[in-house]
């Protein structure tokens, strides 16, 4: 298990997103990338990801941290490049 510190920004219409939805937002795409995503234990196991502080709603960012777990080593360019991929506009990720 390998965990990955990402920077990502949240600019124009989806500084409406709330911090639940923008959660859901990253497991659902890096569920359709393709990605070696880690499963959380428990009764409803979801894609491990930690995005540490929330951003209050209607807040534009240029760098927010979150993190992700994959089971395997994956470059880390190929990681941004394909969830990137699966993300809406306003959504990025950076470094």
């Amino acid at each position: 298990m390998i965990k990955y510190d990402i920077v990502f920004k949240k600019t124009g219409d989806m500084v409406y997103i709330s911090h639940l939805d923008l959660m859901l937002m990253f497991r659902r795409a890096i569920r359709r990338s393709a990605m070696p995503f880690v499963l959380t234990k428990g009764f409803s196991p979801r894609v491990k990801i930690s995005i540490p502080k929330a951003l209050k709603l209607g807040r534009s960012s240029e760098q927010e941290e979150m993190s992700i777990w994959l089971t395997h080593e994956v470059a880390r360019n190929d990681v941004i490049k394909t969830i990137n991929s699966k993300l809406p506009k306003g959504i990025q990720l950076v470094r």
